[in-house]
């Protein structure tokens, strides 16, 4: 039995460790919870400019380090979920079990590197807060704009407190990063896809491409989901999570 069954939180882009506080509740004491501000996020000042997705997954392993934990399952939503793959490709040997919640190993395509450089610009000449207040909710499905708006402000909140220099450096960071399709071909640990039919981020074609290239996967596709299944849908998502934890300790 490993030291410690341990879980890694791995928040998105222009979020912090504050959006996974309510979903880990009730989680099972024998896990030992990580929830981490990334590079640049949160409480975490970072003055330097390299925000890339090896830098993030870095940060992550030092992190494990300095918590005595030599083995996790990494759950990453969205950017999350780019940092948990980078650190699978350079340290696959300490992933018990990986979950891409709304995210992708595919690397940018052109549309979508394009769409990022527009933000860039807006952030450039707009600020912070301004794009905010039109990014957050278009994320989630339809159906829950209205019904989740203290969430949506909640995660506006936490978005117009980044850095102005952590958006444009972490949105380069993004479309910059490149593909890792491979480390899902290549993963010797169970691999967990959670995939909202209406998630406007990552389009259910992308994520079809992939969910069936891990040696051992699991997809749960919610409809009425957009990007934000966590709180879109918290039930069904946590009950994944925690059926993949079961899956890669062996419980």
């Amino acid at each position: 039995m490993p030291q410690h069954l341990a879980l890694v939180f791995l928040h998105g882009f222009a979020e912090s460790r504050e959006v996974w506080a309510e979903f880990v509740q009730g989680f099972p004491k024998q896990y030992k919870l990580l929830l981490f501000d990334l590079l640049g996020f949160g409480d975490n000042y970072f003055s330097n400019n390299d925000l890339s997705m090896e830098a993030q997954a870095e940060y992550v392993a030092e992190q494990l380090h300095i918590a005595g934990v030599e083995k996790a399952v990494l759950i990453g939503h969205s950017m999350g979920g780019y940092v948990a793959l980078a650190f699978a490709e350079k340290y696959p040997a300490q992933v018990a079990g990986l979950c891409l919640f709304h995210s992708s190993a595919q690397a940018d395509t052109g549309e979508k590197k394009a769409n990022r450089d527009k933000n860039i610009h807006f952030v450039e000449r707009h600020g912070v807060e301004k794009f905010m207040g039109s990014f957050i909710r278009p994320l989630l499905a339809p159906a829950n704009r209205d019904r989740l708006a203290h969430r949506v402000a909640f995660l506006e909140d936490i978005a117009k407190s980044v850095s102005k220099e952590t958006i444009v450096n972490g949105t380069r960071a993004m479309r910059d990063r490149p593909d890792r399709m491979h480390v899902l071909r290549e993963a010797t640990f169970p691999v967990l896809f959670i995939v909202g039919k209406e998630d406007v981020a990552v389009s259910l074609e992308a994520s079809l491409a992939q969910v069936a290239l891990p040696p051992i996967s699991t997809a749960l596709f919610l409809a009425d989901v957009g990007h934000m299944g966590y709180f879109e849908q918290p039930d069904e998502t946590r009950r994944a999570v925690l059926e993949l934890a079961k899956a890669s300790w062996g419980l």
